[in-house]
């Protein structure tokens, strides 16, 4: 696709509006009406959400990673510590979550500082997974380089045979993270460019302040 063809892709939206009387005080309550809408809407992966962290001095990285929970405390995901993203949580555990809900022309932004979740719960979220996935978090090394894909192939299968007929031992080296949010913003898709968005800050450890931000 060439420049041109490029700079006129756009999309006019179309979305109800999104006023500060018909969201909730509470955040996170507003995010659950928003996440159970986009289920009701058959959202694909609604789940899915894009995942930033930094360096210690400042060097971002992202990717899709899946909520796996949210309650008032934050929002929930699990991955390998010793990945990219652990090492940067390690060094620098302040990071952005969002959700992007193409069809209801909808976006979710939240920053706020991660932290481990307790091991129990990892314990518990690990062995709910299929048992191929158990055996694929012990196997891969991620994010390491490796030389090609049947080391990970040959490791998967050595492991699926060893614990063939007993239960994956959690690695130590996985589990969960929570996301404890600072500031939440919801996006609403409008006509003209002239979107709706309404932010939460917080302002202690219960309450938060709701504004209304210019698109």
């Amino acid at each position: 696709m060439d420049q041109e063809n490029l700079e006129n892709l756009r999309e006019d939206y179309t979305g109800v509006p999104l006023l500060e009387s018909n969201t909730k005080a509470d955040p996170i309550k507003q995010f659950e009406i928003w996440f159970n809408e986009a289920q009701e809407a058959n959202v694909p992966e609604k789940n899915a959400m894009t995942l930033s962290t930094a360096t210690h001095d400042g060097r971002p990285s992202a990717r899709i990673v899946l909520l796996k929970g949210f309650y008032d405390a934050g929002f929930v995901f699990y991955t390998n510590y010793l990945s990219r993203k652990g090492k940067e949580i390690t060094k620098n555990p302040i990071g952005a979550l969002t959700f992007f809900w193409a069809g209801m022309e909808r976006q979710v932004r939240i920053e706020g500082t991660i932290e481990k979740v307790s091991k129990e719960q990892s314990e518990k979220y690990f062995h709910s997974r299929p048992k191929g996935s158990q055996v694929g978090a012990l196997a891969s090394p991620q994010s390491q380089e490796i030389a090609d894909r049947s080391i990970l192939e040959k490791k998967w299968a050595e492991l699926d045979a060893e614990y063939a007929d007993k239960e994956v031992p959690k690695p130590s080296f996985w589990g969960g993270y929570i996301l404890k949010p600072r500031m939440i913003e919801f996006w609403q898709g409008r006509p003209s460019r002239l979107h709706d968005r309404i932010v939460y800050k917080k302002i202690d450890n219960k309450n938060w302040k709701k504004v209304r931000l210019a698109p």
